[in-house]
């Protein structure tokens, strides 16, 4: 099994920045993909960013060139993965879910609040 554990959402302007983390521990020597959803009140949830073991990058369009994803290995049990968040909309205003896909299963996180008000 996979835990993950999401932090650094909030509250922030229009244009401004956030980053998210998600600790992930356990079998992560299993994970095949890392990545983060989002889902706005009334929406389905929708991939913003996910990486995959090899190094493979995939973003929302509505967030191409704002938001960057990467991880960070420490050692065989606990990895992170990032997701940075630049020049804020409102659009984006939504709980941010942490995910990692593991052959047919996939693991999620508790979720995040970000919300981009003036």
């Amino acid at each position: 099994q996979v835990q993950l554990v999401e932090s650094g959402g909030g509250l922030v302007q229009p244009g401004g920045s956030l980053r998210l983390s998600c600790a992930a521990s356990g079998r992560i020597f299993s994970i095949n993909v890392m990545g983060w959803y989002r889902q706005a009140p009334g929406k389905e949830r929708e991939l913003v960013a996910a990486i995959s073991r090899g190094g493979s990058i995939n973003y929302a369009d509505s967030v191409k060139g704002r938001f960057t994803i990467s991880t960070i290995s420490r050692d065989n049990t606990k990895t992170t993965v990032y997701l940075i968040m630049n020049s804020l909309k409102p659009e984006d205003t939504a709980v941010y879910y942490c995910n990692a896909e593991i052959g047919i299963y996939t693991y999620w996180g508790q979720g995040t609040q970000v919300t981009v008000s003036s």
